[in-house]
């Protein structure tokens, strides 16, 4: 297994915050996890795991060993009218999502061109459109680094809710090798939200197919989101809050445009983005971060800030809507090292 010292992550972050770690490392199988976590406290050194660096908001300096899995097998097993597709967790998300659609099974196309990688996945219980990893999860393997054994989750075991889980509750102490997800064979396609009604709707598509719904999702997302190779960025910053009935309907009275979408237990969750609009934040710069000129949602980078800079700016957006709005918004990205 090779260490290496001082290792620059400024490609390893999409918002491309200038980092080093201490120590870095690629694991390309479960052993090599093994064996990175023991040389790491032979030394005593902290262990940060880092995926594909789409959700993270870096430090300048990143004490310990950096881990980034790079575990890219893919495999799966027929059942009945679904498909179990076992995932290492290092392969790139979209590319798995692509591989599903292009053999026709169903599940994930609506969360296609989300960055990061599949290991990733689980710990924010990545959605989009009204499909969350957890509607196809069956079951992962990580390694336990408090017990020292590699431990199977189901789905119930990983307490998942919105973009939250139990390895985002307990930071750091589990290293995930691989996810199973359940897709079906049939290709049942469900179009939830109005961007996507709305994309169809425009070129008189009334039942899309599974591909159609990919292709679509992908241009919908191109639409309104920048490509991090070209402008920095993490993609959606804040949650989309979710509000009790009455306080909507309190909303509503003044802002009758708002959005919401009912929840299973009588809340409404709205959108964060059309909040921040309102809030006339859309476009605004400070300095070297501001708000993208397109999707009020996506704080971006133009080069040379620090994540102290971008955190100032979220805190800034985050009283202005709690001053007008009542709202408290809640950031998606998790600072590194936590």
């Amino acid at each position: 297994m090779k260490y290496i010292s001082d290792y620059a992550l400024s490609e390893y972050n999409t918002l491309g915050f200038r980092s080093v770690a201490q120590f870095f490392a690629e694991p390309q199988s479960p052993e090599e996890i093994e064996a990175c976590i023991q040389w790491a406290k032979e030394k005593q050194l902290s262990v940060h795991v880092l995926g594909g660096g789409s959700n993270v908001l870096l430090a300048p300096q990143v004490n310990g060993l950096v881990l980034k899995p790079a575990l890219n097998d893919i495999s799966f097993e027929l059942k009945g009218d679904d498909v179990l597709v076992t995932v290492g967790a290092g392969t790139d998300w979209h590319e798995l999502v692509r591989w599903t659609v292009e053999r026709g099974w169903s599940g994930i196309e609506s969360m296609a061109l989300i960055p990061g990688s599949v290991g990733a996945a689980p710990v924010q219980n990545i959605g989009a459109y009204g499909t969350e990893l957890k509607d196809v999860f069956y079951r992962l393997t990580a390694f336990d680094t408090q017990q020292n054994s590699w431990v199977s989750f189901t789905k119930e075991a990983c307490n998942f809710a919105y973009r939250d889980s139990r390895f985002k509750q307990e930071k750091g102490r589990f290293i995930i090798a691989e996810v199973v997800l359940k897709l079906s064979r049939t290709a049942t396609v469900n179009v939830k939200y109005d961007a996507l009604t709305g994309y169809f709707s425009g070129l008189g598509i009334d039942k899309p197919s599974l591909v159609q719904v990919f292709d679509g999702v992908c241009a919908v997302r191109r639409a309104k989101l920048p490509d991090p190779n070209e402008l920095a960025n993490a993609g959606s910053f804040f949650k989309n809050p979710v509000i009790s009935a009455d306080h909507y309907q309190q909303i509503l009275e003044h802002w009758p445009t708002l959005v919401g979408y009912p929840e299973p237990d009588g809340r409404v969750k709205v959108a964060a983005g059309w909040l921040i609009d309102k809030c006339q934040w859309k476009g605004y710069r400070q300095g070297p971060v501001g708000v993208y000129e397109k999707q009020a949602l996506v704080l971006v980078h133009y080069g040379d800030g620090t994540r102290d800079q971008l955190l100032a700016l979220a805190s800034d957006i985050k009283e202005s809507i709690h001053s007008a709005f009542g709202i408290d918004l809640e950031i998606e990205p998790q600072l590194f090292p936590r």
